[in-house]
């Protein structure tokens, strides 16, 4: 997509062309932020001394942005590793296709080029599976908002079929695509053919901003405050300069989430994300309010917060820069724990943090925000899976749940099909690892639903529990996780589901590592994964309990509820806890009650466990 007017001042130069490529309910009455601010997160007091409010980065040739000599000291492997070679060279110099000429023994005896294919890569959307599936890679998209289409489908599909066995995809917690057995060699045309579909995996890892999250109903819900789809993509495109690479914004301290609000449902998680824009009305004018600040990590979570800031809705890129750059400049760089966004706003103070991000703006002025936003803080949370009517008249969009985001190349293939036989050849991935199909003729609704991949592997009406089942890689493939999470959060389930009966849905996301990528401080229920001793002193692997996550206008993270507890342990404490907690009966009473309903839990879902805990 070639850069707006708007947008092209925004962007850095770039070394290679360009390639060709109404809401019907409003609330009344003074808003509230749509987040509480947490206790954890005071505000900084006193004066911020001038020194500190130096940048640390400086700009080199070729547009990379490093940290000036007297600021290098201190600093994380990480940031050691940027130093020593820019990872966008990778990519803006053509550096992966020497080295996915490398055989990886090869690789393995120099630091440099170890590093590069264990760290720098990830600029390129790259993560070596070193421990798990040594010489292989999961590759992560950038696709704003979470559109894709048939035909980028099944390019995708296309990849992992290759692989055999080693290839799969996974629909992710921003609404993304990873897939993955990935092989180096194959790297430099993969990257070809992401392009030629419209695809880019560029900086979509590390310390880069993520993909932008949108309402996954975008356009076609009848409820929808803003169509979100064309901020995301203007978001997408300056973030990696039109997928020609943007160092300006590439060197950051660590991650950086960021989400465009468009509905009152708050389907993309605005409380934990780094800038989250709120729709809001200010002189008469449509823009947005602005949120900071808010991230999950292994030793805090915290929600954002309001800047006390608003944008027009046609100049969002200017204060996405703005915000950016402060990060980029001011940031920590020192303990990996301590360097997400809101650790310097809590440095400087929200006010101190303000004033810099005004300095950056294109004309020094940033507005303070509108009394208002958008937001109905009555509106109750609607679930987008099964059949639902569209604005536009004998439409409608049909929601698929996807257990635990797993997919195989035949089931991409498959949907790719529906999407151009039922629809109008578009898919819609959701935070919840879920695919929305949308511009369904109502008449053509019953042959869908009778689809044998509906029937069989992706229902529209899944089981109350499974509905709302999150789950992140698991040490099946990632280094990181210390437990298996998809295949163990399906069997919990089932099993849960085999003791008690729930009267709604229940969210139950699963993380296998304390970087918590299944988000569990934002589930009803969430499980970490940990290692603990068993009754017989046997090391086993377990999970920390989280409960009373809250997504909607009312959200709160969750709170631990009890520790280490051997995953094998697990099934009882969340029958009894559903029932403590969430109103769930019992099967035993159940099936005294008259005209009770008994929820079936749907057929295995063929995940590979290497877990031993079921069996």
């Amino acid at each position: 997509m070639a850069p707006s007017a708007s947008l092209q001042r925004f962007l850095p130069p770039s070394p290679h062309a360009a390639p060709s490529s109404s809401s019907s309910r409003r609330r009344t009455g003074r808003a509230r932020a749509a987040v509480s601010i947490p206790s954890s997160s005071p505000p900084a007091t006193g004066e911020v001394p001038a020194e500190r409010l130096e940048p640390r980065v400086e700009e080199r040739e070729g547009g990379y942005w490093v940290l000036k000599e007297k600021y290098r000291t201190g600093l994380n492997p990480q940031e050691k590793v940027k130093l020593e070679k820019e990872p966008m060279g990778l990519f803006m110099e053509d550096g992966i296709k020497d080295l996915a000429k490398i055989p990886m023994e090869e690789i393995d005896a120099a630091k440099l080029t170890k590093d590069d294919v264990d760290v720098r890569l990830k600029w390129l959307g790259l993560f070596h599976r070193r421990k798990h599936q040594y010489g292989r890679f999961m590759m992560r998209l950038k696709l704003p908002n979470g559109v894709t289409t048939s035909e980028q489908t099944r390019y995708l599909a296309s990849v992992i079929e290759a692989y055999g066995a080693d290839g799969c995809a996974d629909v992710t917690t921003r609404q993304n695509w990873q897939i993955r057995g990935v092989t180096l060699p194959d790297v430099p045309a993969i990257l070809d053919g992401l392009r030629a579909v419209g695809l880019t995996s560029l900086q979509s890892g590390m310390d880069n901003v993520r993909n932008p999250v949108g309402n996954p109903l975008a356009g076609v819900d009848p409820h929808e405050i803003v169509d979100t789809r064309p901020y995301t993509n203007l978001l997408s495109s300056y973030i990696t300069n039109n997928s020609q690479g943007n160092p300006t914004i590439t060197n950051l301290p660590r991650k950086w989430n960021v989400c465009v609000i468009g509905s009152h449902d708050l389907y993309e998680h605005p409380h934990i994300n780094d800038l989250a824009y709120m729709p809001a009305v200010k002189d008469g004018k449509f823009g947005f309010n602005l949120l900071v600040g808010g991230f999950i990590s292994p030793k805090r979570w915290a929600e954002a917060l309001p800047l006390d800031a608003w944008v027009a809705g046609d100049v969002i890129i200017p204060v996405c820069k703005a915000i950016l750059e402060a990060y980029r400049d001011l940031g920590f760089r020192g303990n990996r724990q301590k360097t997400r966004m809101m650790w310097l706003i809590d440095e400087l103070g929200m006010e101190v943090f303000r004033s810099e991000v005004e300095k950056r703006m294109p004309n020094g002025v940033l507005e303070r925000a509108a009394p208002e936003d958008l937001i109905d803080k009555t509106w109750e949370r609607r679930d987008y899976l099964g059949v639902h009517p569209q604005k536009q008249e004998g439409l409608s969009y049909v929601g698929l749940h996807v257990p635990v985001g797993r997919l195989q190349a035949a089931d991409m293939f498959e949907l790719a099909r529906l999407a151009d036989e039922y629809g109008t050849g578009e898919l819609r991935l959701t935070v919840e690892q879920n695919i929305v199909l949308p511009n369904v003729s109502n008449e053509r609704l019953d042959a869908l639903l009778a689809e044998p991949l509906l029937q069989q592997r992706f229902s529209p009406q899944p089981s109350l529990l499974l509905r709302g089942l999150v789950a992140c890689t698991g040490n099946q493939f990632c280094g990181q996780a210390i437990i298996e999470t998809k295949a163990r959060a399906l069997q919990v389930t089932r099993e849960v589901e085999k003791r008690v009966s729930v009267p709604r849905p229940v969210r139950m996301h699963w993380t296998g590592c304390p970087n918590s990528c299944g988000q569990v401080q934002v589930a009803d229920i969430g499980f970490m994964g940990c290692l603990t001793k068993d009754s017989d002193g046997k090391i086993v692997e377990a999970a920390d309990i989280f409960v009373g996550g809250r997504v909607g206008s009312d959200s709160h993270l969750a709170d631990v509820y009890k520790k280490s507890v051997p995953c094998k342990d697990l099934v009882p404490i969340v029958a009894d806890l559903l029932v403590e907690r969430f109103g769930a009966v019992p099967r035993e009473r159940e099936e005294d009650e008259e005209g009770a309903v008994d929820h079936q839990v749907p057929a295995t879902i063929d995940i590979p466990c290497s877990c031993s805990c079921f069996l």
